[in-house]
């Protein structure tokens, strides 16, 4: 239930066809290596004051047109495959027979044969499925829902979500953390779930794009049906029933937006209130099945949903809830199935809903599949491979001019009181930065795994991950513990640790090169930093205190003075239209775009502040000023092509802004960019009513 605050999802979804001449190049083809930044990358031909991202990003766009078996294409989601060039380099040599392999070489490099055996995994159909869907067919009662549910979330407690407002599992999600109004407790959580597109208005909304993706969904799920060996009958009758549950469940679902408020998920319930909430489901078989130990209480984040789904299981037969499992099952399962499955999955998730043209090669997926399932055991190997000491003590270095100017922006608030003041820098002084990797790494030895069974090893990695996330409850908070693989290209900001995360993969150029100046770097990766610290004070992190409890710490009237500036970052991005018809949702997006701002902002006081001390405010880096190049740098990190598809889900259901909104709805409201490019009153990069929050 608890959502990290990452600095983006979008990362890895960056492109847009716009050179139809390379339309079919893939991804591998087009990326050997991360990509720099580059001062000369920069098009004069734009005025910087009219449109700062096409004047940064316009020649990296026009050269770089999204690869055939991508959605979007960007720095991001380059430096992501030159990471995983490395972890394919680093599982080609593990998944050799050699004796002499670790027993962590051995584990990961079975895990990736057993995925490589394309031919294998062909030749046994639906075979590795047939024990599950056994077992539903001999459900006998809705009483025994409840048991099977548990196994269910258990083999499936990994694999890929479709959606990203609320739980990842059939029907609803049961997890364990922290405890909102103590930090200190870690207890069982229970959440909405059971969706198959990415948000509930997909179900709900009633424009002619909604109506053509959910005919297009109907499609694959009788096209689904029908590889199970049903007849175009039988197939479509079930996938209207799957469609007639979904549909239930997303209008009992809460908003997205609501979600972004904790306290809307603040629901503490006993064994027996939960059973009382939803008396038609077998809570007793489920709890004992699942092997969750006591818990204190149980955190509900969405009791309307909870009683919703008690009238669903009322009022649908044993047949129809039993053909919503299967689906629930296949569906999770099909990526890892013989390719007539892998590709029908692939036509409506990746074709219809997001544009992309063509399957990634199968050695990313199975990458991404080892990453997913035995990560902090194949992240070892890369750090071992890319990130040294040297760049660890760089990046804690800027952590901590950061958290200096984070700190001089908040005691110089002209709307802030100092009550306020003081307790939002003890929460500042609070905060942990995690850098790399974990102190210590995951033993995932527990896990049996088989160089010819690729979904059974999945299925076992979801059920050790399971076992081991529901151990926690009762026990002591990890503090170590890390939200994030090694090799991802990403940052998180938790608000209950109040921790900052910056995983090896993103202290990559060109986000972080050791090799740059200052100014290159405070823009890039800098931003980056300042954007999670940002997470701890925006809309949703103000709401919690230093030690992670769900607590208002503010005065009413600085709480005030904050929800007005807020609102005026949320007025200015929900006027950005991301796709003709769709606007982007300035609510759901405020986080990150409060964020944004304050981590710009923040990155480049700190960035003055070094050069000051250094004695370097006045030098140039090719002819551009300090200043002209942390913005530049700012730009081109966001460099991104994205089909017409994903970007209408991402204003739709995603709290992250498409690429050039995070670029230009920034600078435009910072009077520091408009003096270093001498940009006038009344063009576009200079708001008249600018947003300031930090």
């Amino acid at each position: 239930m608890r959502s990290f605050k990452t600095f983006s999802q979008i990362l890895l979804l960056t492109g847009c066809s716009l050179i139809a001449a390379r339309a079919q190049t893939t991804a591998a083809q087009a990326a050997k290596e991360p990509d720099h930044f580059d001062l000369n990358a920069v098009d004069k031909s734009v005025d910087p004051c009219v449109d700062f991202y096409q004047y940064s990003c316009k020649k990296w766009l026009d050269n770089n047109p999204i690869p055939s078996d991508q959605a979007s294409w960007g720095h991001g989601a380059k430096l992501a495959l030159w990471n995983q060039f490395v972890l394919k380099d680093v599982l080609e040599k593990a998944s050799s027979s050699d004796p002499g392999r670790s027993a962590v070489e051995k584990e990961i490099g079975d895990y990736y044969a057993s995925c490589m055996d394309e031919s294998g995994i062909d030749a046994k159909g639906i075979g590795g499925l047939k024990p599950e869907l056994d077992r539903i067919d001999a459900l006998k009662g809705k009483g025994q829902l409840g048991g099977y549910l548990a196994h269910l979330h258990a083999i499936t407690f990994q694999l890929e979500p479709a959606t990203d407002s609320g739980a990842e599992t059939a029907l609803f999600g049961f997890s364990s953390g922290q405890d909102l109004d103590d930090a200190s407790k870690v207890v069982a959580q229970l959440d909405q779930g059971g969706l198959g597109l990415p948000d509930r208005d997909y179900y709900l909304k009633d424009d002619a794009k909604s109506v053509e993706t959910r005919q297009q969904y109907v499609a694959h799920l009788e096209k689904t049906f029908e590889l199970l060996g049903e007849n175009s009958a039988t197939a479509g009758a079930h996938a209207k029933t799957v469609m007639e549950i979904e549909t239930a469940l997303a209008k009992v679902s809460m908003d997205i937006v609501l979600r972004r408020d904790p306290a809307n998920l603040n629901h503490k319930m006993s064994a027996q209130e939960l059973r009382a909430l939803t008396p038609e489901f077998s809570w007793d078989e489920y709890l004992k099945d699942v092997q969750a130990p006591a818990t204190m209480h149980y955190l509900v984040a969405a009791p309307d949903f909870f009683k919703g789904v008690n009238q669903l299981i009322k009022a649908q037969s044993l047949d129809h809830l039993k053909t919503y499992l299967r689906w629930q099952l296949v569906t999770a399962s099909s990526s890892l199935l013989g390719q007539p499955w892998v590709e029908e999955k692939f036509d409506f998730y990746g074709r219809k809903l997001v544009g992309q043209k063509q399957q990634r090669p199968r050695w990313r997926r199975c990458t991404q599949y080892v990453d997913r399932d035995l990560g902090e055991a194949l992240g070892q190997a890369y750090v071992d491979r890319t990130f040294g000491a040297e760049g660890k003590a760089r990046m804690l270095k800027m952590v901590q001019a950061l958290e200096t100017s984070l700190g001089t922006d908040i005691e110089q608030l002209d709307w802030m009181s100092d009550t306020t003041k003081k307790e939002a820098i003890v929460k500042l002084k609070g905060f942990e930065g995690k850098i790399g990797y974990p102190n210590q790494w995951r033993d995932y030895s527990s896990i049996k795994i088989v160089r010819d069974d690729l979904l059974g090893n999945a299925f076992r990695s979801g059920e050790f991950e399971q076992r081991r996330v529901l151990e926690k409850i009762g026990r002591p908070v990890d503090r170590g513990e890390w939200g994030m693989t090694p090799p991802t290209v990403n940052a998180y900001y938790d608000p209950q640790l109040n921790t900052i995360n910056f995983p090896a993969g993103i202290l990559q150029p060109p986000y972080f090169d050791k090799q740059k100046d200052d100014a290159v770097n405070f823009g890039s990766i800098g931003a980056v930093i300042g954007h999670e610290m940002t997470h701890g004070f925006d809309d949703e992190g103000r709401k919690f205190d230093p030690t992670g409890n769900l607590r208002d710490w503010w005065t009413e009237q600085d709480g005030k003075e904050f929800e007005r500036r807020a609102q005026c970052v949320a007025d200015e991005y929900s006027g950005f239209e991301a796709t003709p018809g769709t606007k982007i949702n300035g609510k759901l997006t405020l986080g990150e775009n409060t964020a944004d701002n304050g981590g710009t902002r923040i990155a480049l006081m700190a960035l003055h502040n070094i050069l000051a001390a250094e004695g370097k405010s006045d030098e140039k880096i090719d002819g551009f000023s300090a200043d002209q190049t942390f913005f530049i740098a700012y730009g081109q990190a966001w460099c991104s092509n994205l089909t017409p598809q994903l970007l209408r889900v991402i204003a739709q259901s995603n709290p992250h802004s498409p690429p050039q909104f995070r670029v230009n709805g920034v600078v435009s409201n910072m009077p520091e960019f408009q003096k270093a490019f001498g940009c006038k009153k009344g063009q576009p990069m200079v708001r008249d009513n600018a947003c300031h929050v930090w």
